[in-house]
């Protein structure tokens, strides 16, 4: 019999299970497990002469820490269960990080490429009108990310409709993370889930002894990649393995998968496939019309990066991967996990592997509150220091250091720098944490330690307030 997919469900079933391993009392369980509230808002737009109803909802999981956190997604598939397991995910995925906020999730069900830019601003000025006046976004309590469907523009927009709905609000910028840098965003958010991705993929492959069991062999380098979803994370994902000798060999996306086992050239093929949004068409591949094929194709990583519930306990058996890197949310269900880990497949999960976002929009939120970019006050006076440095070396070795070595020395980091350099520091270290909790407590798999690990966090601020 198949399985009934409830994406909150699932979501609060790992969690439950997971927080009982750490011994954590029923009565804290069932404060974390469910969301605080849920708005959902009808509102008419009138486009074309004539009105429009659109429907969105907007999420609020726990409020633990403030603000909340949480992107917003435009797609027609969006529901609240979905915008609720969605939330949950973001309150774990902080914690997982130690990232400071609380979880939200919104979403709005329509197909954006059914509109042009004016209407889609149109709609997403009216829909950020429903939330402020009901208290669902503020820098101080509820920021919103992009996510599926929306991009920096969205984020800009709605910055700029909250901010004429709250002039006194000096710190208006904040409400939303994920803008563009000329309006108050911050230098590699766009590619920072993707990023961190390749982080957390890294610095599990560097685990020799963890990975050993799966049939794993250390390192990134030689490794064949198949990527399901070519949006934002997928091709940043993919990018960035590549760059360190990873080989692409399979991109699936709605139209089909498209398959070269001597591996892509992702940059061609993201180019080509801007300016179709279509897989169908890119020369000199293997073609299948059947998506899900990609999937199931022979790899050492396989990275879903498109939906929730792509393998299940129908396709699970198929599954041929060595390493399972969830870069989506919920991309496996319960049944499906169940079957991978039985077929010894390793998962790295999604509550930890695409808290790059996150991250670097936590970093955005800081640099809007403190109304300075990070690198401006010291990136000079380090960089003078750093050169003073080697001033003494030349002076104790009474010879100049040669300039192709000088110029290697970088002491004044820029904006992008440090932004990367703690993105990098935050996967890594939350991954040793994850991977300590699971030899500690003798745990199943990685995503029962993340969720182990959120709750002992989360839960150890409901014991300290209600002592």
């Amino acid at each position: 019999m198949s399985e009934t997919y409830s994406f909150s469900q699932n979501v609060n079933d790992i969690f439950v299970a997971s927080a009982k391993l750490m011994n954590i009392s029923q009565d804290v369980i069932d404060q974390i497990k469910f969301c605080n509230s849920v708005i959902q808002v009808k509102f008419p737009v009138r486009l074309n002469g004539s009105l429009d109803v659109f429907t969105g909802w907007r999420a609020v999981h726990s409020e633990h820490r403030l603000p909340v956190k949480g992107g917003i997604r435009y797609a027609l598939e969006v529901n609240q269960d979905e915008v609720e397991a969605l939330s949950a995910l973001m309150s774990y995925k902080c914690a997982i990080v130690d990232v400071p906020f609380g979880g939200a999730k919104g979403g709005l069900c329509i197909d954006p490429s059914r509109y042009n830019d004016q209407q889609l601003e149109k709609i997403t000025r009216a829909f950020t009108r429903e939330m402020t006046k009901r208290s669902f976004i503020s820098p101080a309590e509820n920021v919103p990310a992009p996510d599926m469907g929306t991009n920096a523009r969205t984020m800009a927009w709605i910055a700029d409709e909250y901010r004429s709905l709250r002039p006194q609000d000096i710190n208006a910028l904040g409400c939303v993370t994920g803008k563009p840098v000329e309006q108050g965003g911050i230098r590699g958010r766009t590619e920072a889930t993707g990023r961190g991705v390749f982080f957390g993929l890294e610095e599990l492959l560097n685990q020799d002894e963890f990975i050993k069991p799966f049939g794993i062999k250390p390192g990134i380098k030689g490794k064949t990649v198949v990527i399901q979803g070519f949006g934002n994370v997928g091709y940043h994902s993919a990018k960035f393995l590549e760059e360190a000798g990873a080989k692409i060999i399979g991109i699936a996306e709605r139209d089909g998968f498209i398959l070269r086992e001597s591996g892509f050239n992702v940059e061609e093929i993201h180019k080509q496939f801007l300016k179709t949004r279509s897989v169908r068409d890119i020369p000199d591949v293997d073609y299948y019309q059947d998506s899900k094929k990609g999937l199931e194709h022979p790899c050492d990583i396989l990275i879903p990066a498109a939906l929730e519930g792509q393998i299940t306990e129908e396709n699970a058996p198929r599954i041929k991967a060595k390493l399972i890197a969830e870069a989506a949310n919920g991309p496996v269900s319960t049944a499906g996990d169940k079957i991978l880990n039985e077929k010894g497949i390793l998962v790295l999960p999604d509550v930890y592997l695409n808290a790059g976002g996150v991250t670097v929009s936590y970093f955005e939120w800081i640099k809007n509150l403190s109304h300075i970019r990070f690198g401006r006050m010291d990136r000079k006076l380090e960089d003078m220091r750093g050169k003073r440095v080697l001033q003494l070396f030349e002076k104790l070795l009474d010879k100049p250091i040669p300039s192709e070595i000088a110029q290697k020395f970088n002491f004044g980091a820029d904006e992008l720098e440090v932004i990367n350099s703690g993105l990098e520091d935050t996967m890594k270290n939350a991954l040793n944490e994850i991977i300590q909790l699971k030899a500690s407590r003798d745990m199943p798999d990685l995503r029962t330690a993340a969720y182990a690990l959120a709750a002992k966090k989360i839960a150890r601020y409901y014991e300290i307030m209600s002592l």
